[in-house]
């Protein structure tokens, strides 16, 4: 889907769709995002097993939603949490959301679903754009996004420190082969 759409609708009507295609609920409005791409659907699982690998003890998901402040529900395309939430969509602040850019959520990503889950206390931020091959990292900063690493072809290695908690390795090469 190469578009983004944006339908008015209740939160009781929006629990009672059905999980294709892929929504969020933003301020009473379904936001309808649609099937990511074979290269972005890899590059989010490949991002989520190099976080599974570091982390064996954290709870990794792909494409599970989670609440944030001021009536929203978002579905960032990898969460890292602490341990498995007690209820979906999860209430639980993760440690790390990612997004995997796509034409038509580029955006979306960018400008509404980062500071929103700035906003909403998560510690980090990670960018993956597959076009430009590159992988950016962004510390909570006072509820502000604080841009801390980007990898790339020529700097493709970085050992990321999420929030005093522990590092993960991550190589671009490996998450955008």
């Amino acid at each position: 889907m190469e578009t983004l759409e944006r339908i008015p609708m209740s939160y009781e009507d929006y629990l009672a769709l059905p999980e294709r295609p892929r929504h969020e609920w933003v301020d009473g409005v379904v936001v309808v995002t649609g099937a990511p791409t074979g290269p972005h659907q890899q590059a989010a699982r490949r991002l989520a097993n190099a976080v599974e690998a570091a982390w064996p003890d954290r709870y990794v998901v792909e494409a599970a939603a989670i609440k944030l402040p001021r009536n929203r529900e978002r579905v960032p395309d990898v969460a890292v949490f602490e341990a498995e939430p007690d209820d979906w969509p999860a209430t639980q602040v993760p440690l790390v959301v990612a997004e995997v850019l796509s034409r038509s959520t580029r955006s979306e990503d960018l400008l509404r679903k980062g500071p929103e889950f700035a906003e909403g206390g998560i510690a980090h931020y990670w960018v993956v754009d597959v076009d430009a091959r590159t992988i950016e990292v962004h510390d909570n900063v006072d509820g502000r996004w604080q841009l801390v690493v980007v990898m790339d072809d020529a700097h493709p290695v970085a050992e990321v420190d999420v929030a005093g908690r522990g590092t993960v390795p991550l190589d671009v090469r490996d998450v955008l082969r």
